[in-house]
């Protein structure tokens, strides 16, 4: 890699919103290690490297420990300090609680909460340390209500909002931020990973193009913003709309739409 160039860090970035901000990265001149479960990782990191950057790709199951510590492998091996990371890695969950998979349950805890929390300690620490760094972590406008329908999955965003919150505030005047990206429905395969997701009214509703909410989450973080949310202005007024509305109503509007189909 390029010792003059700026070096970023993007978990989940084979397809979606995080394939979309490893672009965004690479256009503003950064070099990359991006990771994913999958074999389209390398197929990302050979598009990154047109943008004159170098881009490492790790496919890693983020489930997993193991996943963890090959990404800390691959930073330390670059042999030169993160200037940014985008924790994005997660998975979708959708339909009745109590006749979920339990193990599909767990395995979104681990890699959305676990996991960031994991990298996160592992990439603040060096950047504190230096007194400079950026850190960008994909939480979701889904975080902002209980989730009927949805309950694991947005109890986990709840919990990325206010972690990546918490550590803003915390790490104030380090020279260190944290900015949580909160996008809306975006057109993504969250929705077909999710299962009876799919088949809900949200799951039919209009999607958000997931490069404009990389650019959105990029530019807040650049901004050093503490919460951005992604997506269309009627995203954006739900959002903020959310912010007033009791819990007992969100629920029931979130049934509503996330209950699936028969």
């Amino acid at each position: 890699m390029n010792g003059n160039r700026p070096l970023a860090l993007v978990t989940g970035a084979s397809h979606g919103i995080g394939a979309e901000l490893a672009r965004v990265f690479a256009e503003h001149g950064h070099d990359l290690i991006v990771t994913a479960d999958d074999v389209a990782i390398g197929e990302v990191a050979e598009r990154l490297r047109r943008h004159g950057g170098s881009a490492q790709a790790v496919q890693t199951d983020l489930s997993d420990p193991k996943g963890v510590e090959e990404i800390d492998h691959a930073v330390v091996a670059a042999g030169r300090p993160l200037e940014a990371a985008a924790l994005n890695a997660g998975v979708g969950s959708g339909g009745s609680f109590v006749g979920s998979n339990l193990v599909d349950e767990l395995r979104l805890v681990d890699v959305i909460i676990r996991t960031t929390v994991t990298l996160a300690h592992l990439v603040l620490g060096p950047m504190v340390s230096r007194g400079r760094g950026r850190v960008l972590v994909t939480s979701s406008f889904a975080a902002t209500m209980p989730g009927s329908y949805q309950a694991v999955y947005n109890a986990s965003k709840s919990f990325l909002q206010s972690f990546t919150e918490a550590l803003a505030d915390e790490l104030r005047g380090t020279g260190v931020t944290l900015t949580s990206l909160m996008p809306g429905p975006t057109a993504t395969d969250f929705f077909r990973r999710a299962g009876s997701l799919s088949e809900s009214l949200m799951g039919r509703m209009p999607k958000d193009e997931p490069g404009k909410v990389a650019r959105q989450g990029y530019e807040a973080l650049v901004a050093g913003r503490t919460a951005v949310v992604g997506g269309s202005p009627l995203v954006q007024a739900q959002a903020a709309l959310a912010g007033v509305l009791p819990d007992q109503v969100k629920a029931a509007a979130h049934r509503l739409i996330a209950r699936p189909r028969g």
